[in-house]
Formats: structure tokens, sequence, C-alpha cells
């Protein structure tokens, strides 16, 4: 049973920091094998995706965190990150991290009809 459990969320300032980490488990081949990435969704709004990271090391950010987002994995660790600076007011949300479904898939590919896992969410709250 794979499972993935976020953590690292908390409340900052704008313009502050914080490491989202998801911790993968239970899955057939290696967690780096995988395509990876983290949504987020505001109470009253739509789920947004934020990034995403494949086997490969590419990587895909929404316009509104771009330059401020980095995702990344530790494949040893099994492990994906979601490093956030410069914080704003409007990224407050529950972040999800989430798998696909299949190996080896491509950020290019990556959809929400080929995400396979979810983790339960952690809250990131930013204040002004």
């Amino acid at each position: 049973q794979v499972q993935l459990v976020e953590s690292g969320g908390g409340s900052v300032q704008a313009g502050g920091s914080l490491r989202l980490s998801c911790a993968a488990s239970g899955y057939r081949y290696s967690a780096g094998t995988y395509c990876m990435g983290w949504f987020r969704q505001a109470p009253g709004k739509e789920r947004e995706e934020v990034a995403a990271i494949d086997s490969y090391g590419s990587t895909t950010y929404a316009d509104s965190v771009t330059g401020r987002f980095t995702i990344s994995k530790d494949n040893a660790e099994n492990t994906l990150y979601l490093q956030m600076n410069n914080l704003k007011p409007e990224d407050t949300a529950m972040y999800y991290c989430a798998a696909s479904r299949d190996p080896w898939l491509r950020v290019r590919s990556w959809e929400a009809s080929r995400i396979g896992y979810w983790g339960q969410g952690t809250q990131v709250t930013v204040s002004s």
C-alpha cells in the first residue's frame, strides 16, 4: 500500500520561507521512478497544481510560484520536497503531495488523471 505523508507546513509572515516534505513508502519500485508533485487548495477555490518532478529530474511550475518555489527529490530517502521562499498571503492553502500511478511518467504528461496516490495534506498559512 503506497503512502504519502506530508510535513513541514505552518504559519509564517509574508516574505518568509517553509520547506514541505513528502515521505513515500510502499512502492513496488523506488519512489524515484515515479513522477511526483505538489498541489494546493485554498478555501473556496479549486485545486491548483503547484509543481512536479519526474524520474529524469525534469520539473514544471505554476506561473504563480515560478522563481519562488523549488521542487526536488531525494530518491535514496524516497522523499519529495518543496522549498517555498518569499511566501505571499495568496500562497495560503492546504498543500498536497501526489504521485503518478505508473512509473517513468514524464512531467510533460503530468495531469490529474495520471495520479494514483495522494497525501493527506499539510496547511500553509501566510500572514501579511
